[in-house]
């Protein structure tokens, strides 16, 4: 068995073969302590193999954080494969916008440093999307994967990395899991200069426990969970606004309605830069 310290960078892949090239590269162990997902780590990287589909991406996320949480706000990057009608197999795209085919919700990464490569939209939907019929890519957990991970983690810090597996010339059917493997290889260079952005930014956010904070768990009953929630929320309402005084409903009397209501405001924040 393996007992693993918590980390900073947690990477989520739907498939083992787009773990298997991270895996060998960052010299990642298995956590054999952990049976609901397939979890490799060492002192910097916990790596989960989630399955496919949203609701598998959003378990494991969700999982993972509970179970090997950290103080300070943590990278949580999607690495996988996805599709697109003209662009080349294998190609690399940092994502931009993520739009939810099943509800229509719509997520826009923040992109606060310069990207290692070009960046694009991405579909998710419940069922493979062969057709390619908008130029978007499209994969099956990018939706389900920064939904979840936002509530553990700044939006900043928060990414998805894909590459093409298939196009219009080669379909989702042809693709092989050893091809899937050498493709996620080939992009190393790109995936460890984003994850060095991602972790050199995380050191310049520091979730203190504020005044505002401190006057919340006082006033009303957070979990642990939450908790975590609420530091995050002050944290990226920090970096938004400059240090600008939050002023909170004073009806707000439940930990879930404090959470939601920071939450619409922060995005609200965002939507605005």
């Amino acid at each position: 068995m393996t007992d693993f310290t918590p980390r900073r960078v947690f990477i989520y892949c739907a498939l083992p073969c787009e773990a298997a090239p991270l895996i060998a590269h960052f010299k990642l162990k298995k956590d054999t302590l952990i049976w609901p997902f397939a979890v490799y780590g060492n002192n910097a990287i916990c790596l989960t193999v989630t399955g496919l589909g949203k609701s598998a991406m959003a378990a494991a996320v969700a999982y993972s954080q509970a179970r090997l949480s950290v103080t300070e706000p943590p990278v949580m990057v999607n690495i996988g494969i996805a599709g697109q009608r003209d662009v080349a197999l294998g190609s690399v795209w940092l994502i931009d916008k993520i739009t939810d085919v099943d509800s229509q919700k719509r997520y826009y990464p923040p992109l606060v440093f310069t990207p290692p490569c070009p960046t694009a939209g991405i579909r998710t939907a419940s069922l493979p999307q062969p057709d390619y019929l908008h130029a978007e890519l499209c994969d099956m957990e990018a939706s389900a994967f920064y939904e979840t991970a936002i509530r553990f983690t700044t939006g900043e810090l928060v990414q998805c990395l894909k590459m093409i597996s298939d196009n219009s010339t080669s379909s989702v059917e042809a693709i092989q899991p050893k091809q899937v493997s050498a493709w996620i290889a080939e992009q190393l260079p790109v995936i460890e200069a984003l994850l060095g952005k991602l972790t050199s930014l995380a050191e310049t956010i520091t979730v203190v426990e504020s005044p505002v904070f401190a006057g919340l768990i006082q006033r009303i009953h957070f979990t642990a969970n939450e908790q975590i929630q609420l530091k995050n929320l002050l944290g990226r309402w920090q970096a938004l606004s400059n240090q600008q005084a939050l002023e909170i409903d004073g009806s707000l009397n439940k930990a879930r309605d404090i959470l939601q209501w920071l939450e619409q405001n922060i995005n609200a924040s965002e939507f605005r830069l």
